[in-house]
């Protein structure tokens, strides 16, 4: 029997946020991981297994599920095991910990904050190409856009699964966009995206609105996608804003705000072939901005393009 915790991550003023289940590994048959946050009335949940000791810091290995798969990596599901990884902890010292997902292993820390608590991560290297042509008018035709309604330059950004960012002209804009959902996941699956996260630009001090659809992997629209912010800080970088705040989940009824902070180094010299850059990701420590709720709210049980190179963090913090 693995306790079960729900964590509201990234919660917007002490509100809202995703709710996240997050539990002890054990071994579960193959299909329990994709059925117990559906129980527990979550989009994803995160098994924690301990490893040791790693860099003189507490290591966990993280998986996380969808209903529909597991995920690679994903980021609210990452501060969501960092939260309760210090909670048990306990003490009013910050917390470190050595994470590693299915492809790499990064740092993550914690620190309280009156009587919450802030949690950031590495969110790992970031690639960009760019996107136009029969992939990003698929993708605009299931979000029942027209090319003319994009605001600027799409790209196809990863830091584990391929998706599309897309601007929109404004936050009005960008709150009326009505999906079709089977016109949407069949452009996403043709292309090998993971979903389209559509924004609007960002203002001159960094403030943007998001909506990210993963119908992919079973989640029509998410209220707060971490990754997906990471990659557009990667992105955002090679314009000259290297600090995002992203506001999602208001359609939802669930207001999340992530921050996410780049630090640009040495531009690329290669070729235009070379094109499609890795920004390498560093900790940060200004980035200490998106939220996750603590204590957690229930418990149960259940068994069983060319950029520059940059350095981004994304953060949580209980509101």
């Amino acid at each position: 029997m693995s306790e079960v915790a729900v964590v509201d991550a990234c919660q917007r003023d002490g509100a809202g946020g995703r709710p996240t289940a997050v539990l002890d590994d054990a071994p579960f048959t193959d299909e329990k991981p994709c059925r117990i946050h559906t129980d527990l009335g979550t989009s994803h949940a995160v098994f924690l297994r301990a490893t040791g000791i790693e860099r003189r810091q507490p290591a966990y290995t993280l998986r996380f599920f969808t209903a529909q798969d597991e995920l690679p990596p994903c980021g609210h599901g990452t501060v969501a095991a960092l939260a309760v990884l210090a909670e048990r902890e306990g003490g009013d010292h910050d917390y470190r910990a050595v994470l590693r997902t299915a492809h790499r292993s990064f740092d993550g820390w914690a620190s309280r904050n009156g009587d919450g608590l802030t949690a950031s991560f590495d969110p790992g290297p970031v690639s960009l190409r760019s996107a136009g042509g029969p992939e990003l008018r698929a993708v605009a035709g299931g979000l029942g856009l027209t090319e003319d309604a994009v605001a600027g330059d799409a790209c196809v950004a990863s830091n584990g699964r391929p998706r599309l960012l897309l601007p929109i002209r404004s936050r009005a804009a960008l709150a009326e966009l009505t999906p079709e959902p089977t016109l949407l996941r069949a452009a996403c699956d043709r292309y090998g995206l993971l979903g389209c996260y559509a924004y609007s630009p960002p203002d001159r001090h960094g403030r943007s609105a998001a909506r990210m659809f993963a119908s992919p992997i079973g989640v029509p629209e998410d209220i707060a996608n971490a990754n997906s912010t990471a990659c557009l800080a990667a992105h955002a970088a090679g314009f000259g804003t290297h600090r995002l705040a992203v506001d999602m989940g208001d359609h939802l009824g669930s207001p999340s705000t992530i921050t996410a902070t780049s630090t640009a180094t040495a531009r690329d010299t290669g070729s235009e072939s070379a094109a499609r850059q890795r920004s390498c990701a560093r900790p940060c420590d200004e980035a200490r901005a998106l939220k996750a709720r603590l204590p957690v709210r229930s418990r149960s049980n259940c068994s069983g393009d060319s950029r520059p190179v940059l350095a981004a963090s994304v953060a949580g913090a209980q509101g």
